[in-house]
């Protein structure tokens, strides 16, 4: 695992002599998807499934594969030339100012984005991100050895413009390899996208009119990514019962949960963190609370994820036996985050994509938990610790510790599963759970348009 050095860091982008060679390009590859709605904002776009499609148009600085290994994709050098500031090159002044910007947004209370903690150990929190020509300098407030891998959460993407993406668009459910991506060029000419629902899947894929398949349920020919989509059920403290918590955390079984009313692969979750990042311990279940008189909540959820409407159905079911009468809202993602930053809500299912390091996760789960208060108290002693694994311990210890100050009842973590048919080589999961399309290549016989990689 490449680690963040206090100095001298310096990561560059593949050269151009190691692009000349490699093989042949060429083909179309044919994908289908359970089509979300169309999201344009890195931030928001934060489910498995949208973070895959939005990421082969507009990406962050970098990417860590699924060695943790740090790959700078948008920058062309990420690079420590003192211990306190990380600068970051891209490729043109052009790319340098719309990521100053997205950075800018993000960072801004006004943004009321979980995701905003990711910048917190910038020097004023990274409110004021400005850039010279290509380059960004990104001065720390403390020790921070993890913003390299901060940095290459899907959140932190700028918005799609031509050239920050591997691919681009070229008409409707049409991608097109983008010839001067610093990575290197995908080995595909084109991608195919089809929208469709689950029947929709599964009729394209056994009639073998795609070759990849993206949002499929998990099987014995499924490949899937690791489970970092975390759903909560957060509560208002202020709104709600003191024993509210203890109701929840004896009324819901998690496993009967995550089986029967979460699609795709899903892993209970016990902990502030999901087990991908902290593994899960024995956690004895509470007895219920006494019943007392009848009591009226709202839970508010995210109207656009079939998931969270069947979990929210749960939990009124569930806490009916409880004493509580719940009533069901569905909301806008936007209204949702905006709604969670005022701490305007009773009962809220709030999900977050979470990195895949256990500071800078626990780091977003105390934004999205109203706990901004505990950032400046929590990251600087992890950020103190130079080794890369007594940080992630660290992280660990205190996502146990603080979970019972922080109004967040963790409930389940999904993955993104997908299938590919034997022609598609290389198709790989990045440390984030999310599929590298621009480095897989179709065999010669099935790649279209006389290329693939011999």
């Amino acid at each position: 695992m490449i680690r963040s050095a206090l100095v001298g860091l310096v990561l560059v982008a593949s050269s151009p002599a190691l692009a000349a060679s490699r093989p042949r390009y060429g083909g179309e590859l044919r994908a289908a998807h359970a089509g979300p709605p169309e999201i344009g904002e890195p931030a928001l776009a934060d489910t498995p499934m949208e973070a895959a499609l939005l990421g082969l148009l507009t990406r962050p600085v970098c990417r860590l594969d699924a060695d943790g290994r740090l790959h700078p994709t948008l920058a062309r050098e990420l690079a420590r030339p003192v211990p306190q500031a990380l600068r970051v090159t891209l490729a043109s002044a052009a790319s340098a100012t719309a990521l100053a910007r997205a950075l800018t947004r993000l960072s801004s209370p006004e943004a009321q984005s979980p995701y905003r903690a990711l910048l917190y150990p910038l020097r004023g929190e990274g409110r004021q991100v400005t850039s010279t020509g290509a380059t960004l300098e990104l001065p720390l407030a403390f020790p921070w050895p993890d913003l390299e891998r901060s940095l290459c959460h899907p959140a932190l993407a700028t918005p799609p413009a031509p050239g920050s993406g591997p691919f681009k668009a070229a008409g409707r459910g049409v991608l097109e390899a983008q010839t001067a991506w610093p990575e290197g060029r995908p080995y595909l000419d084109r991608l195919a996208l089809t929208a469709t629902d689950e029947r929709g899947l599964t009729r394209l894929w056994t009639a073998r009119q795609v070759q990849v398949e993206l949002g499929t349920p998990p099987d014995t020919d499924t490949l899937t990514g690791a489970a970092l989509y975390a759903t909560y059920l957060a509560y208002s403290p202020r709104k709600v019962p003191t024993d509210f918590r203890q109701a929840v955390e004896s009324a819901i079984d998690r496993e009967d949960l995550t089986r029967l009313f979460v699609k795709g692969p899903a892993v209970p979750m016990a902990n502030l963190l999901p087990p991908a990042l902290m593994p899960p311990g024995a956690r004895p279940r509470p007895g219920a609370p006494p019943v007392g008189a009848a009591r009226k909540v709202t839970l508010v959820y995210d109207g656009a994820l079939a998931d969270q409407r069947a979990v929210a159905e749960r939990i009124q079911v569930k806490l009916h036996d409880q004493g509580y009468t719940v009533a069901l809202e569905p909301q806008s993602r936007a209204a949702l985050r905006s709604r969670q930053a005022k701490g305007d809500f009773e009962l809220m299912l709030s999900a977050v994509l979470l990195p895949p390091v256990p500071g800078p996760a626990l780091a977003v789960v105390l934004e999205a938990g109203g706990r901004r208060d505990l950032l400046g108290v929590e990251l600087p002693p992890i950020g103190a610790l130079t080794d890369a694994g007594a940080r992630d311990a660290r992280s660990r210890e205190r996502a146990l510790a603080l979970a019972p100050s922080v109004p967040l009842i963790p409930l389940y973590a999904q993955g993104l599963g997908l299938r590919a048919a034997p022609e598609v080589t290389d198709l790989e999961l990045d440390a984030q759970g999310l599929p590298v399309l621009e480095g897989a290549w179709l065999a010669p016989a099935e790649a279209s348009g006389g290329g693939g990689r011999p």
